[in-house]
């Protein structure tokens, strides 16, 4: 086991394969949602991919999108994905603390911004995200913008 985190330049074509099929396995087939995945921020220098592998197999997954690339002073962390195999064991939580302490290490002081489907809202509450706006739309699926603010 274990975690990567790469720039997109630094993914093997393998790698990168894998993890683009996780997340259309999980935001497309099974969410029956037809989006496009592929919006032209994953190789955006300022971008992180952050992978859990298990025997060579990729067990989850998550886009840290540093300052500059959604918002100047901001980071985003989106493209949220566990594997159905590896759910209801933790995972999302592992996922998610590790994607935070990388944001805090790599941008440390920066608040940080998702975008939650309201299914999942009170994970990411219990992680300390507050709600922030109006629920809204994407893609057919309810979401609300939530916010961790950081100290550097």
């Amino acid at each position: 086991m274990h975690w990567q985190v790469a720039a997109f330049t630094e993914l093997s074509p393998e790698e990168l394969y894998r993890m683009l099929a996780l997340r259309s396995a999980i935001f497309v087939v099974e969410q029956n949602c037809p989006y496009q995945d592929a919006d032209g921020l994953d190789p955006d220098p300022r971008v992180r991919h952050l992978n859990f592998w298990q025997q060579g197999q990729l067990l989850a997954t998550a886009r840290l999108l540093g300052p500059g690339v959604q918002a100047p002073e901001q980071v985003w962390i989106g493209r949220v994905a566990v594997a159905a195999s590896a759910r209801g064991q933790g995972m999302g939580r592992l996922l998610m603390q590790r994607a935070l302490a990388e944001v805090q290490a790599r941008w440390p002081g920066c608040p940080v911004l998702l975008g939650a489907q309201i299914q999942v809202r009170e994970f990411y509450r219990s992680l300390g995200f507050a709600p922030l706006g109006a629920e809204y739309l994407e893609d057919g699926i309810p979401h609300q913008h939530m916010e961790l603010t950081c100290s550097a």
